[in-house]
């Protein structure tokens, strides 16, 4: 039993890790999609994934202590098992179990061959529960048992051929039995899924409300901070490149970065009408709520967002003077030091209740650097 949770533990400890990475992506995902966070969404897709990590760890863990497993098997292991039904000669071989006698039927319970075959019809249920999300309508069942044959076919090739090299010999045999179980137990996962999913919003409900989202123009706050994560990953990323490329000292650094932003959020939107490229990835634009011209209210932003970053690089350059002890300004320099960082800690906090606020609003509320640059977001071409 500790093998098997084990293994599930690891698989937890993947997906939280993975989480972490795909968690924006996803946000980006959803709401390019949907124009909002469907949380039914959000739990099925991760929980796939957990459980998908989960089958593959149950199956191929643990690993063996080394990569010389032929040394650990006598010459003559047979590493596969191609008589269908043989799981249940295991059962029954020494098992006491009469079949034409119920009374003795309890002794399954005492057979391993018995867990270990009920292992594998449950493995690939939940599997079967996926795939009928996924394909929708029961007539579909015949892709559900290929689908999931096809992967049970690759657990068990990833199994004998040692997880293709990784180790000489097989450490797990392949078993036509596992095939046959794991196949029935997904397709009967498949035509029980409707009592899962009866839990969960349809495909349709979820469509019913991204055209009612769209159809009111809605723009959710989360939208909108995505969109600035992306320009500020393009701008990053490219500050990075050319300081790779090129070298600069910190002065020609601060510069190049203001000129990024200058570019990204000031000369775009003037060419575009108002958008940045990280609002062209989320499908929404930004038009001026009071009729004017757009390009000065995105100049505007641009202003509110440089003066942002400015402040900040001020309170970091004073952060990091740094005067030798005997200095006569030496006590100046340390009270100026813990000045700018409290101020920069104090800013950041203010930013972070104030981007809360704005999300929990629901649209309500606007970004400061949105509200200063009178502008609106919007989903009209």
């Amino acid at each position: 039993m500790s093998t098997y949770t084990n293994s599930i533990l690891v698989a937890m400890l993947i997906t939280i890790l993975l989480s972490f990475v795909l968690f924006v992506p996803w946000l980006i995902y959803t709401y390019r999609k949907y124009s909002f966070l469907s949380v039914s969404k959000t739990i099925i897709m991760f929980s796939f994934i957990f459980y998908f990590l989960t089958a593959l760890c149950l199956v191929l863990l643990p690993f063996p202590e080394t990569r010389d497993t032929c040394s650990l098997q006598p010459a003559d292991t047979v590493h596969y098992n191609l008589r269908p039904f043989q799981f249940i000669a295991d059962i029954m071989k020494d098992s006491g179990i009469v079949l034409t006698s119920p009374a003795t039927w309890l002794y399954l319970t005492k057979q391993p061959a018995f867990f270990q075959a009920f292992f594998n019809f449950l493995l690939l249920m939940p599997f079967g529960v996926y795939l009928r999300y996924f394909l929708k309508n029961r007539r579909y069942w015949k892709r559900a048992f290929m689908f999931s044959f096809l992967l049970t076919l690759f657990y068990e090739t990833t199994q004998v051929t040692g997880i293709y090299g990784i180790f000489n010999c097989a450490y797990r045999i392949f078993d036509v039995d596992d095939l046959l179980l794991n196949s029935i137990g997904a397709l009967i996962g498949f035509l029980l899924a409707p009592i899962v999913w009866a839990l969960f919003p349809s495909q349709e409900a979820v469509e019913a409300k991204a055209a009612e989202v769209a159809k009111k123009d809605i723009v959710k706050p989360l939208s909108i901070l995505l969109a600035l994560v992306i320009d500020m990953f393009i701008v990053n990323m490219v500050w990075l490149l050319v300081g790779a490329v090129t070298g600069y000292s910190d002065i020609l650094e601060f510069v190049v970065k203001i000129v990024l932003y200058i570019l990204l959020f000031g000369v775009v939107p003037s060419i575009t009408r108002g958008a940045t490229f990280g609002m062209r990835v989320m499908r929404f634009t930004m038009i001026s709520d009071k009729t004017k011209d757009i390009i000065v209210q995105s100049w505007r932003r641009c202003v509110a967002i440089l003066a942002t970053i400015t402040i900040f690089e001020v309170f970091h350059i004073l952060g990091q003077i740094k005067l030798d002890m005997d200095s006569p300004f030496y006590v100046l320099q340390i009270v100026l030091t813990i000045l700018a960082s409290t101020a920069a800690f104090l800013l950041w906090l203010v930013i972070a209740i104030h981007v809360v606020r704005v999300i929990v609003s629901g649209g309500k509320r606007r970004l400061y650097i949105d509200e200063y640059a009178k502008l609106v977001a919007t989903r009209k071409k």
